[in-house]
């Protein structure tokens, strides 16, 4: 419980949360410190204290290639994680539902009323 509370705890914080989702969205291979640095636009050193949270809390992992570090998510740990938050899910019963994009809620993302939609 307290790995699955520091995992949620590190992913509770904006910019840890765009990392993470970046490294997520480039799988296994990853991405160089500076790209994630130049994708998201932050300093290095805000980057580089966000991956070591991600890192400690084992969401993230970071291996040396030459000069660079190429840093991924841990989707053993990741899976872990999910596992855990739904291993009671609906008395053990398979109850996954079709993956779909989550609605985020916002001004940008208001849906229109009927009356102002377009024909």
């Amino acid at each position: 419980m307290t790995q699955a509370i520091d995992a949620l705890s590190a992913l509770a914080q904006e910019t840890r949360l765009q990392v993470y989702r970046l490294l997520v969205e480039a799988g296994t291979e990853g991405l160089p410190a500076g790209r994630i640095g130049e994708e998201l636009d932050l300093p290095p050193a805000t980057l580089s204290f966000h991956l070591a949270h991600l890192a400690r809390t084992g969401l993230a992992r970071g291996r040396q290639d030459g000069r660079f570090v190429i840093y991924s998510a841990d989707f053993q740990n990741m899976n872990a994680l999910v596992g855990y938050l739904t291993e009671n899910c609906c008395g053990g019963a398979s109850c996954a539902p079709v993956p779909t994009k989550l609605t985020l809620k916002g001004k940008s993302n208001e849906t229109l009323p009927r009356s102002r939609r377009r024909a």
